[in-house]
């Protein structure tokens, strides 16, 4: 299984979350490591090597932290340039068919904001549906996220937990987006 994570992260270095994931992902060989911030500092996508890069994956996690009830804006930007017409979807549109598509989502509000009855008024799955038709749209195979709330209150053992947590959600066995009970 080569698994793809493309961390969407702004300012990476100043993320004690993302940052402790990003190291712990360092140490498996299985994983590609793909920060668009710090390859498109620019925004100028070179959409052939991201589509490459995808089509050379089984997997593709997206890891990234929620910004005003989505994604930093390069992934929408990314998704709008690369999941083109006639490759990702539509007539001949099947490069991404069967891939297993995953999001890695973190938070700084608590568990309970993400409620419907809680400070948002939504879930978390709710807030990253629009994630969920984009791959069914696809042709993948939508896993389930991995979120961590209120990660500006994690101690230093709570970060390492999380990271290994993490990594084991990447690596685990699914079938047909649900975890195997054999992994």
């Amino acid at each position: 299984m080569k698994i793809l994570v493309i961390i969407v992260h702004p300012n990476i270095e100043q993320s004690r979350v993302n940052k402790a994931r990003k190291h712990e992902l360092e140490t498996d060989n299985s994983v590609t490591i793909h920060e668009l911030y710090k390859r498109y500092p620019n925004e100028e996508i070179n959409v052939e090597e991201e589509q490459e890069l995808l089509k050379t994956h089984n997997r593709i996690i997206f890891q990234f932290p929620m910004y005003w009830y989505s994604s930093p804006p390069l992934l929408k930007k990314w998704f709008d340039f690369v999941l083109t017409k006639g490759w990702a979807y539509g007539r001949n549109g099947n490069k991404l068919k069967d891939k297993e598509f995953g999001l890695a989502v973190s938070t700084f509000s608590p568990e309970d904001h993400y409620k419907n009855s809680g400070l948002n008024n939504h879930t978390i799955e709710e807030l990253t549906f629009p994630f969920e038709t984009t791959v069914n749209k696809i042709k993948g195979i939508y896993l389930p996220i991995f979120v961590r709330h209120g990660v500006g209150n994690m101690r230093y053992d709570d970060l390492k937990k999380d990271a290994l947590e993490y990594k084991n959600y990447i690596t685990r066995k699914y079938i047909n987006g649900k975890k195997s009970k054999f992994s």
